[in-house]
This record gives structure tokens, C-alpha cells and sequence, in this order.
């Protein structure tokens, strides 16, 4: 009886997968999720590319394959699903907008660049949210500045500095030095200074 009951059983299974390959259709929410691609026009490298798609450099090399950065016209490159989700990145956008408001393009982009290293770096919160949020960081969040709507500058800058990560900007703080009253933050080695922002690593 046994042996009946599981004959019955494989072919019942059997005959579920020969209707579910047979009868759904391709375009069913269970059809596998297509992966984004891009063809490499002439002239493109892998920054651009990586920028574009709000993706890292290295993440697009290593899903690819592709130990060096060259960029081959004609290529279909795979895109990888970034890390960060579209709502992180207008969080982040806002605060680049708020912060670096009047500041010059490459400044956007450094204090993005130091809210994703910080959540990278264990003294920090590991989001973008956790960073953003963290008590007395930043001031746009206390005086709601950061709920302005970002501008395409600041959205650009946010997807470079999502796709140099690893490569340059290592700062984890940045101040106005004619603005700030924190002689803690004058006591942070600078490495860059852009604009009217001193980007800096950590205590000299």
C-alpha cells in the first residue's frame, strides 16, 4: 500500500511540473527576473557606465569578469543590482543637496562619499538611514533642510561616488571650517579640502 501511495505521490508531482512548464507563460511573475544590460557604445569606459546605473566599478568588473578597465565597444555588459535602493539614494541625495548646497560638483560628490564609507566602517551605523540619522551628524536633519527635494547634481554626484567606492575618497567627516564651533572636528586630520569643505579621515 505504501508503494502505491508513493507512485502516486512522483506522479502527481510529475504531472504539476509538465503544466507549470507547459501553461505559464513567460511573461508570469513567476518567469525569472530578466538581468539589466548594456551594449558599450564607442567612446564609453566603465565609470561611466557604473555611474550611470548607480552601481560600483568593482562590482561591475567582477560580474563581468573583467580584471582590467577596459570597456569594448560592442560588448553587452551584465549590470549588477546596486546595494543601495532607489529611496537610499534620494535620502542621500537630499542631504548632498542640503549640505554641499553651492558647493562645487567634485564636493557633492566627497560628502556622499563620506556617508557610505562611514557605513562601511564599524564606528558608524551600517545604513544609509543609520548614517543620515545618527544623533548630532548633520545638521540639515535637525534644521530640515534634508527634506528639500534633491537636485539632478547632487542625484548625479550620489551615483559617482556609489561607483568610485574603493578606489578614492576614504574620508569619514567634513566641516566648514569658518562655520563649525566643534574644536573636536579641528582636531581631525584633513586630506582634502574642496570648495569651503575640509574632508578629513580621523584625528591627526
Amino acid at each position: 500500500m505504501t508503494k502505491i501511495r508513493n507512485q502516486a505521490f512522483i506522479m502527481s508531482l510529475g504531472i504539476i511540473l509538465f503544466v507549470v512548464l507547459t501553461f505559464v507563460p513567460e511573461h508570469s511573475t513567476y518567469a525569472a527576473v530578466p538581468v539589466k544590460k548594456h551594449t558599450i557604445k564607442q567612446g564609453e569606459n566603465l565609470w561611466e557606465i557604473a555611474k550611470k546605473y548607480g552601481v560600483s566599478v568593482k562590482s561591475l568588473k567582477k560580474v563581468n569578469h573583467n580584471d582590467n578597465n577596459v570597456a569594448e565597444p560592442g560588448k553587452v555588459l551584465e549590470i549588477p543590482q546596486s546595494p543601495i535602493s532607489n529611496h537610499d539614494k534620494e535620502l542621500l541625495g537630499r542631504l548632498v543637496n542640503a549640505e554641499a548646497k553651492g558647493e562645487p560638483y567634485k564636493g557633492k560628490v566627497a560628502v556622499a562619499a563620506v556617508v557610505l564609507n562611514r557605513v562601511h566602517n564599524k564606528q558608524f551605523p551600517d545604513s544609509i538611514h543609520g548614517v543620515i540619522y545618527q544623533k548630532n551628524q548633520f545638521e540639515p536633519v535637525s534644521n530640515g533642510s534634508i527634506n528639500k527635494k534633491a537636485g539632478s547634481d547632487s542625484k548625479r554626484a550620489v551615483n559617482e561616488a556609489i561607483a568610485i567606492q574603493g578606489y578614492t575618497y576614504k574620508e569619514l567627516y567634513f566641516y566648514n571650517p569658518s562655520l563649525t564651533k566643534s574644536k573636536w572636528m579641528r582636531t581631525l586630520k584633513v586630506v582634502r579640502v574642496i570648495g569651503g569643505h575640509h574632508f578629513a579621515v580621523g584625528q591627526g
